[in-house]
């Protein structure tokens, strides 16, 4: 079976967040950051070189294939900030329709700035995956 590429490192988060090249998208992060350790009350943990990832669980597909994933995230990309959102809640369309410009994929939620959605709204998305990634797969985090 091929090895999950994105993995625990020990890389520094605060670095990650300081080499953000535009303040405006450095500051954006460091809100979600904040937001998404008090929400979660985990420490963050590089996943990679690009994902800020907080607490983990372990996935497996009848295939066989599984692994350790963060149970919520955030990164930094060219165009936007990547919030993931592993497991919906069950008022994920409810809040998005009132979050604001965004994208979303499958466990992907594309936002150019904060200042373009609702905090609350998202606030509620975060804690919503989170709740529902502890409910599904447990409230341990495994931290190495």
């Amino acid at each position: 079976m091929p090895e999950l590429k994105t993995k625990p490192t020990q890389a520094s988060v605060a670095e990650y967040l300081a080499a953000i090249d535009d303040p405006v998208r450095r500051a954006d992060c460091d809100a979600i950051h904040a937001l998404m350790r008090r929400l979660t009350k985990q420490e963050p943990r590089m996943w990679g070189a690009n994902i800020v990832g907080f607490g983990t669980y372990r996935y497996q597909y009848t295939s066989g294939h599984g692994g350790d994933w963060c149970q919520v995230g955030f990164s930094s990309r060219k165009g936007d900030i990547s919030v993931y959102l592993i497991s919906p809640g069950h008022r994920q369309d409810e809040l998005l329709a009132k979050l604001g410009k965004h994208k979303m994929g499958k466990s992907c939620l594309g936002l150019r700035r904060l200042g373009d959605v609702d905090l609350k709204i998202l606030e509620r998305l975060i804690a919503d995956s989170f709740a529902e990634n502890q409910r599904r797969h447990g409230s341990a985090a495994k931290l190495d």
